[in-house]
């Protein structure tokens, strides 16, 4: 005779240990322990009046300013940590240089953060801890944030969204109806040490790195030679794609064409040297600390001077790099070292994902 045992189950909900050194699932779901994330690590390194409120929004003065500068953006860099810097302070680097490119003096940031479950909170604590750090440095205050927690296998660690608003007080924001035919094109610094700075963590060749990521902030520059009179007619900072995404989308925005000069964009030799090891072109990788800008060839002098007390090394010279010329519209043509012309095209794919 056969007995029909019953099955049973069993439902339940773990408490999720509070002492864990890993982001769970539950530091994401509003409760006691979303509290403490942001009590023990968020509000402990960005506290400020603003955020201690703890309100839906935060209430801003903008100091009598009747115009704003707002940008946002999100940052997915691979890995984490990387010479230089983190996503941290690539968040709020690469926020504040939107602003500044535009003129604005950086005030504000928001920022989101999207947790992988099994996070180590001690990377987290670095980050936002530097995050922290670099926004004390430029000035500015986060004031609003968001989190949210997702599983194991889905969000790669961390990703950061931030918002940033700026103030303007007495200078136009330059833009592409401001450039004019024989503008000079300046490039602040050397180009490629951020993007190869971060390929180097992932092919495991960091141990006799002699250069790290750029990243800096460049609304002091900025500030300076707005101070010092020079006319900013066009500025951006050379992130994805590099410097030939940046002037090829000048081209394409004010329709004029331009003409550069390769032996005077200066490049680390090492930069060079793992470019040519990896297969990659320094004119395409991304950078955090480095921008170009338009001026009249009377203000070149001036520009260069200002440049060069915010110079990092000696392989940072700032430099004139080339010149708007309206005779070839929308087209950027490189004048190679050894004096062949080439255009110079935007880049078609992604010569390397994830670094910013």
């Amino acid at each position: 005779m056969m007995v029909e045992e019953k099955s049973s189950m069993t439902w339940s909900c773990p408490r999720p240990r509070e002492g864990a050194a890993y982001i769970t699932i539950a530091h994401g779901g509003g409760g006691l322990m979303t509290q403490r994330l942001i009590q023990q690590i968020f509000l402990q390194a960005y506290g400020n009046d603003a955020l201690a409120a703890m309100n839906d929004a935060a209430v801003l003065s903008l100091e009598g300013s009747d115009r704003v500068a707002v940008s946002t953006d999100s940052f997915v860099v691979r890995p984490l940590e990387f010479p230089g810097g983190d996503i941290g302070v690539l968040a709020v680097h690469g926020t504040v240089n939107d602003l500044a490119m535009m003129g604005a003096t950086p005030k504000y940031l928001t920022a989101g953060f999207i947790l992988e479950e099994g996070l180590e909170l001690r990377v987290l604590e670095r980050i936002v801890k530097s995050m922290a750090d670099a926004a004390r440095e430029a000035g500015v205050q986060i004031v609003a944030g968001d989190t949210k927690v997702v599983e194991r296998g889905h969000g790669d660690g961390v990703f950061i969204n931030t918002t940033g608003i700026g103030v303007y007080h007495d200078m136009a924001a330059p833009g592409a109806a401001s450039v004019e035919e024989g503008d000079c094109i300046l490039l602040s610094g050397d180009i490629g040490r951020h993007g190869l700075a971060v390929m180097a963590v992932r092919e495991n060749l960091t141990d006799s790195l002699g250069f790290a990521s750029d990243t800096c902030n460049l609304a002091p520059v900025v500030a300076d030679m707005r101070a010092a009179g020079v006319e900013l007619h066009w500025m951006r900072d050379l992130t994805r794609g590099g410097l030939s995404s940046a002037v090829n989308e000048l081209a394409a925005a004010v329709g004029c064409g331009m003409r550069l000069r390769e032996i005077a964009i200066p490049v680390h030799p090492e930069v060079q040297g793992l470019c040519e090891l990896l297969g990659l072109d320094p004119l395409y990788v991304a950078n955090e600390g480095r921008f170009i800008l338009l001026t009249p060839a009377a203000h070149v002098d001036t520009a260069l001077t200002v440049l060069e007390k915010h110079r990092a090394d000696e392989y940072a010279a700032p430099c004139l790099i080339g010149q708007i010329e309206m005779q070839q519209p929308s087209r950027v043509i490189l004048e190679s070292s050894i004096g062949v012309d080439r255009i110079l095209d935007m880049m078609s794919g992604e010569q390397l994902p994830r670094i910013c």
